[in-house]
């Protein structure tokens, strides 16, 4: 496990702090796209979210207005074939040039964040995101790493929740899917004021270790659960 944790030195880089709900600036990834910068200290707190968080007819509509990163693609149902892509409510992505595809739900904004090749997040909802991450690998497997257990606990530790917050491991699996290994785990962050459920999926190809996490809020967790597996259950990686 020696050369997981010093591999995850670039990684945690990449995510600490990523999703706090008062620092991070998320900016619009195209100059010609609607111009769109939101900082996370301009969105509401958990507070004052509590009326938005019935949706109300529109809102999310508007909210999807704007373009895409030019290596993603944005595919209607009939383009590519992978799962989830006949899923109601959810847009397609798929990555050429990186080797992966996933779903996320229609009406969620493409941010940039340093470090990070992929974010999609919810505006009015900022702990309910996507992000995919990538860190070179000489590794063939995911499981020359360990355990799902194992992996989940030093990613959790290392990687996916500031190391303030108290964090605890749901569940971690792993499934074979066309002959790939993925690892998935879901998991809880604490912090003073929020608590964030999250699921995880890690696999490895292309010399690449890649990372996608999604989660929301807990006080809405049961409402977003089954959306939220759908994107870990709809990430897909292949040869590039």
């Amino acid at each position: 496990m020696v050369s997981f944790h010093n591999s995850l030195t670039l990684h945690t880089t990449f995510f600490r702090n990523s999703f706090s709900q008062k620092n991070a600036a998320f900016h619009s990834p195209r100059k010609d796209a609607i111009s769109f910068i939101v900082k996370a200290s301009q969105l509401p707190s958990d507070s004052q979210t509590g009326s938005l968080s019935q949706d109300r007819p529109g809102r999310r509509q508007v909210i999807a207005i704007g373009a895409t990163a030019p290596s993603v693609f944005l595919l209607n149902q009939h383009s590519y074939s992978f799962a989830a892509e006949n899923k109601k409510g959810f847009l397609p992505v798929l990555d050429r040039k990186d080797g992966y595809s996933f779903v996320y739900p229609f009406g969620w904004q493409e941010v940039v964040i340093d470090g990070q090749d992929k974010v999609f997040k919810d505006v009015i909802e900022p702990l309910e995101n996507v992000s995919v991450t990538m860190i070179p690998t000489g590794k063939e497997g995911i499981q020359e790493f360990g355990s799902p257990q194992q992996v989940a606990e030093t990613l959790i530790k290392k990687v996916l929740a500031p190391p303030t917050q108290k964090t605890k491991i749901i569940n971690a699996t792993e499934q074979n899917v066309d002959g790939k290994l993925y690892y998935q785990f879901e998991f809880i962050a604490q912090a003073p004021n929020y608590t964030r459920h999250a699921l995880s999926t890690v696999t490895i190809g292309n010399g690449r270790f890649y990372t996608l996490t999604t989660g929301a809020n807990e006080r809405r967790w049961e409402k977003m659960k089954d959306r939220l597996q759908t994107i870990i259950d709809s990430f897909n990686i292949f040869n590039v």
